[in-house]
């Protein structure tokens, strides 16, 4: 595995450089790293809207240039809403020949605040049933685009891996759900997952991990289909690579390798 250069020797050298201290927060989201641009000539990418439970959901659209229709997915953020990786990872999804939505959870808020710690604050304060239903409200909102063949999967990350497994709860026209290192729903509530699941956790994740036993008995009691991969040395989060102190290259590329191929086998 690379050797990786830590956020915090990044910012002791650039308070070397700037000669004086600066704020984590200070630093934009998309800086350690960006796949793909946002002007990325081979996609079409927008801000739009799509009806919430209570208010217009703020979301990035991404999309392959062609005009025809694509199978959709949904991505859904971490715990600081929606910031430039995670439009990034729409943008990298978008590439494999996806419509791509990635809704801004804190929309009811009037949207992602630009300070992260100040985004942690508001999804700490968001109604976590009406934020779950503003979530299936997308995938309705794909089924009948136009641009789409109607066949919706949903991935997200950490928080947003949580919300991935209520959407999958919750919408039975779902087609397939990949939840990242996410909190799993109750285990009375899984008989309603109708989706094939894919599932990511990291070695190195107690809190999300020790949910993993009771939820994979529900899933096998149900009779819904399931994978269940471990990363073994990886850190909660492993897949950001705006995080240096947690993103994990090999296991990153790993289970984007994984899903890439679940998407494609569930959805086209």
């Amino acid at each position: 595995m690379e050797t990786k250069t830590t956020r915090r020797k990044f910012l002791k050298k650039s308070t070397a450089i700037a000669g004086g201290s600066i704020l984590l927060t200070s630093i934009p989201a998309g800086l350690f790293s960006q796949i793909t641009k946002d002007n990325d000539p081979r996609l079409f990418t927008e801000s739009i809207n799509y009806a919430g439970v209570s208010v217009p959901m703020i979301a990035y659209q991404a999309r392959p240039v062609e005009n025809k229709k694509f199978p959709a997915v949904i991505v859904i953020h971490e715990n600081r809403g929606l910031q430039p990786h995670i439009k990034d990872v729409a943008r990298r999804i978008a590439l494999e020949g996806f419509f791509v939505l990635a809704p801004d959870g804190l929309s009811p808020f009037g949207g992602t605040p630009d300070n992260q710690d100040e985004a942690i604050q508001m999804i700490q304060k968001l109604d976590n049933k009406e934020t779950v239903q503003n979530f299936v409200a997308a995938v309705k909102y794909l089924k009948t685009n136009p641009m789409t063949t109607g066949k919706v999967g949903c991935t997200g990350f950490c928080w947003g891996g949580g919300m991935t497994n209520q959407v999958a709860v919750n919408s039975p026209d779902l087609n397939a759900a990949v939840p990242y290192y996410g909190m799993q729903p109750k285990a009375e509530d899984v008989p309603k997952i109708k989706a094939p699941m894919l599932l990511h956790y990291a070695g190195n994740d107690d809190r999300i991990d020790k949910g993993i036993p009771e939820f994979e008995a529900a899933l096998k009691k149900a009779n819904i289909e399931y994978q269940i991969y471990m990363y073994p040395g990886a850190d909660h989060a492993f897949n950001n690579d705006t995080n240096p102190e947690r993103y994990n290259k090999e296991a990153a590329d790993l289970a984007w390798g994984r899903t890439i191929s679940f998407f494609k086998e569930k959805l086209t």
